[in-house]
């Protein structure tokens, strides 16, 4: 789900839902006032001429137009390897991610500010950032005119290419570089040629899932909804995008744990696994875990991969990319983008629709339920254009807790960024970071920004909000490209995630959920599915 995770190409115009939402019941105040009074920002084309200074005298040009006062960015990196490190502390241990943020809102009085970022010493040489947390400054993220993505995907730092056969896969390439725009279209490729068979193999195995959760909540009580959906989730990836059932291959059913241990390889700088501190803390934040102790497990998944996608490995040749540089790449693509996704975003999901409770959930088995009646017991693409609190429910999902929280770009130019009180120069080089949640809950966009909405995107002014959901790299009204960073499974991932509903309520009328913590997302216990019912 990350800027190089699956694409539906053949869904992206089936998928526009711009002229095809009912009438609003519930507007939002907020985004209609910021539609008509936002200051309009001059272009650079739109500078007026500017006359030489007088002798002696220097003069400091920014690099664009703004209305909005010029403030020196607030912050700073503080001394050589303490700053760093005791920010370091702060984010993972002292305060948490969230508070980190909040409190240095407050000290500066800024949602712009200079901060150091995770893991810092004595992996990233550089962990000084400039922090962008609200919905006005974080789309320059977005702005390739403006902003460089090389090995800029996992932050400030860059896992080792060991982990990755030692090519810099899709997700760390530039636009600019010529191998991105091959690697991208690719997946494209995969994408159109298996489009027929995502939806029933997604039937399939997640029918296989409630089927496995029933017995589990039967014998024990409740049923841990993050380990079935592990194993749904890599099985209906392989079936749908590969052809292969894992169970019928050497791998097994051992994809899901496989997947997860080369991943934390990968993100460990950036995790909490709940060791003692000091010591989880020079573990895994201080130097990288050995790309050697995953190389046979590694090696495992790319054997699957590798036997499973002959015909994408044809057009690969095809195309001027060899054979083995095309299979990390469907790898990563499937494995640690679109499944890293599923595993994060499904259980977020469940946890949000399960707190909102047995009233929503009514409506959603009535909505999904009745559609599916009239267009002749079946699901379609459709079907499901015709169920907008389904479609809305997905979004403010995607909207309240994106799967890829932290987005980086370094600075193409001199730049001025804006939020809503201020504007800021940022120099040519200078690393930015956007933590999107702020920024998709900027209360200055969103009204009662925290809370789970339901409807929130139904209707006219519903469909305006899209613009500010940002969990594809990009606004949700725009597509993704090869010449862009958009998520590439933009589509596809709002696609599955319907379905997931639409197979949840159209077999039960509610159910009960135990919410928990865990090193990625969230862990949700099933305690009671409540049948079908009418």
């Amino acid at each position: 789900m990350a800027s190089s995770s699956l694409v539906f190409p053949s869904l992206q115009v089936q998928l526009q839902l711009q002229s095809q939402l009912p009438p609003s019941q519930g507007s939002s105040k907020v985004e209609r006032r910021r539609l008509f009074v936002r200051p309009v920002t001059a272009s650079v084309s739109q500078r007026p001429p500017i006359s030489s200074p007088p002798p002696g005298v220097t003069t400091v040009v920014p690099p664009e137009q703004t209305r909005l006062p010029l403030r020196k960015i607030p912050g700073s990196r503080g001394q050589p390897l303490i700053g760093p490190f005791r920010d370091r502390l702060d984010y993972f241990y002292n305060q948490g991610r969230d508070e980190y943020f909040k409190s240095r809102i407050q000290k500066y009085q800024s949602t712009v500010f200079r901060v150091n970022m995770p893991p810092g010493p004595f992996i990233s040489s550089n962990p000084s950032v400039v922090v962008l947390l609200d919905g006005k400054s974080f789309p320059v993220l977005f702005d390739l005119s403006k902003v460089e993505k090389r090995d800029v995907f996992t932050g400030t730092y860059m896992p080792s290419t060991e982990l990755t056969g030692g090519y810099r896969v899709v997700s760390y390439l530039d636009p600019s570089e010529p191998k991105h725009a091959k690697l991208k279209q690719l997946i494209f490729f995969l994408l159109k040629s298996r489009r027929d068979h995502v939806m029933p193999e997604f039937h399939s195995t997640y029918t296989e899932l409630f089927e496995t959760l029933e017995e589990e909540i039967s014998s024990k009580g409740k049923a841990n909804f993050v380990s079935a959906n592990d194993q749904a989730a890599f099985n209906f990836l392989a079936r749908s995008l590969h052809g292969a059932n894992p169970a019928d291959t050497k791998l097994g059913l051992d994809g899901p744990k496989l997947v997860g241990k080369w991943i934390l390889f990968q993100l460990s700088p950036l995790l909490v696994l709940g060791l003692p501190k000091l010591l989880e803390d020079l573990l895994i934040h201080t130097f990288p875990l050995p790309p050697a102790l995953v190389k046979k497990d590694y090696q495992r998944l790319y054997d699957f991969f590798y036997q499973s996608s002959t015909f994408v490995l044809d057009e690969a040749e095809r195309i001027g990319v060899s054979r083995d540089e095309a299979c990390h790449n469907l790898l990563f693509t499937t494995c640690f983008n679109t499944f890293g996704g599923m595993k994060l975003f499904f259980p977020n999901m469940i946890k949000w629709i399960g707190r909102a409770g047995v009233k929503l959930h009514t409506q959603l088995a009535q909505e999904i339920r009745t559609v599916i009646k009239s267009n002749g017991g079946k699901v379609t693409m459709a079907a499901m254009e015709q169920m907008p609190l389904l479609k809305s429910v997905v979004y403010e999902a995607l909207r309240i807790e994106p799967p890829v929280p932290l987005q980086y770009g370094k600075a193409k130019r001199d730049l001025i960024i804006e939020s809503h009180d201020a504007a800021f120069e940022i120099k040519e080089g200078e690393m930015l970071f956007g933590f999107q949640p702020f920024a998709t809950k900027d209360p200055k966009i969103f009204e009662r920004s925290e809370e789970f909405v339901a409807d929130r995107f139904m209707g006219e002014a519903g469909e305006r909000l899209l613009r500010h959901v940002l969990w594809s790299n990009g606004p949700e009204t725009e597509s993704p490209t090869v010449n862009n960073k958009q998520c590439a499974g933009k589509d596809f991932v709002v696609l599955i995630s319907r379905l997931l509903l639409v197979e949840l309520f159209r077999h039960y009328d509610s159910f009960d959920i135990e919410v928990g913590k865990s090193a990625l997302g969230a862990s949700v216990t099933v305690t009671s599915l409540k049948r079908a019912s009418f």
